[in-house]
């Protein structure tokens, strides 16, 4: 295991011990920011213990966090410091710290910890993909009627025009289901659903999570195909569905 995943599994351990015993606390502070989604204590808290990690252990790294902003660089650590948000408030146990690292614009490793849930996965390029210790990869489902697709939002799909395309998509599969944010992809990379797909994400959503789905041998891109993660959007797959699937969305 390479230095730099070995640091974003410590950062994640740093993570978990001050979100998880925070989870359903009944003094959690919770605000609201100015795009209208909750920020608690826990988030500020977590973001501001991984950046003074990184200031020390990689100084000449730069940090892009969603609480605390963005530098330019290099070399960047992408955070998500409680992907989830809204669960975390509410209870609901589907939540987690996501960890990428960014080198010369290519995620070159990740780390997506759920503590609620008793799950961490990772990953490195040309290292493979792992949930809580063991090899994972995708599945070999190759047509979009036999194959089970997780979403986020609904209403996402009608804020960017798309909503008749997504309809009509997910008539055509197997199977769908809402699972939502990190974890929907996660299991894209496990192999226990096929495809997953949002309409809208951040950078430091889909970081830490983009190396994990491909080194588990599927892809992830943005709606158009491209691989980045700041296209705001986002599809995962086993990569077998993966062109059919940007082209129904598209």
């Amino acid at each position: 295991m390479n230095a730099d995943l070995t640091l974003a599994l410590e950062l994640a351990d740093l993570a978990d011990s001050i979100s998880l015993p925070r989870f359903r606390a009944d003094d959690l502070h919770v605000e609201t920011k100015p795009d209208m989604t909750p920020v608690t204590e826990a988030d500020r808290a977590v973001e501001e213990a991984l950046r003074k990690r990184l200031a020390t252990d990689r100084p000449d790294h730069a940090v892009v966090g969603e609480e605390f902003g963005a530098a330019s660089g290099r070399t960047r650590w992408i955070i998500d410091p409680i992907d989830g948000t809204k669960n975390y408030v509410r209870g609901v146990p589907v939540w987690g710290a996501l960890i990428g690292l960014e080198v010369d614009g290519e995620i070159v490793a990740g780390v997506v910890s759920a503590p609620a849930l008793g799950r961490r996965w990772w990953a490195a390029k040309g290292e493979g993909a792992y949930a809580d210790g063991r090899p994972i990869s995708v599945s070999k489902v190759a047509g979009i009627g036999d194959a089970f697709l997780s979403h986020a939002s609904l209403e996402g799909w009608s804020e960017i025009g798309r909503a008749a395309q997504f309809d009509a998509l997910a008539r055509k599969v197997w199977r769908t289901r809402g699972f939502g944010d990190f974890w929907q992809h996660m299991m894209v990379a496990e192999g226990a659903v096929d495809a997953a797909v949002e309409p809208s994400v951040e950078v430091w959503d889909i970081a830490a999570l983009k190396i994990i789905v491909e080194e588990a041998g599927g892809r992830l891109t943005d709606l158009t195909g491209a691989a980045r993660v700041d296209g705001g959007n986002a599809v995962s797959s086993n990569g077998l569905l993966h062109d059919d699937l940007v082209a129904a969305l598209g």
